[in-house]
């Protein structure tokens, strides 16, 4: 799920990350999330209640479903860039 960095890409990264901020209000800005840092444990500190919330918000905007019970979510959920290759391939909006 490796995509080339692009102005696009590279829109939809902080549009996510300002999602990310925004949805948990997070004490950070947007730009201080680093788009290889691990969103789980020693990265962002996210835990599966927030990715929840993230998946919900991230769903509604891009028009399509992350299933909670999906077993690539570990695949997606491992960063910003990840998230964003994978709504970039998936989303309708």
């Amino acid at each position: 799920m490796t995509q080339a960095p692009t102005p696009d890409f590279d829109a939809l990264q902080k549009e996510i990350a300002e999602i990310i901020v925004s949805a948990l209000n997070l004490e950070m800005t947007p730009d201080e999330i680093e788009a290889d840092a691990p969103l789980f444990g020693d990265g962002l500190g996210l835990d599966s209640i927030d990715i929840l919330e993230v998946a919900l918000v991230v769903s509604k905007r891009y028009g399509f479903q992350l299933k909670a019970d999906n077993e690539d979510n570990v695949k997606i959920f491992t960063s910003l860039r990840t998230l964003a290759a994978h709504v970039a391939a998936q989303r309708t909006k």
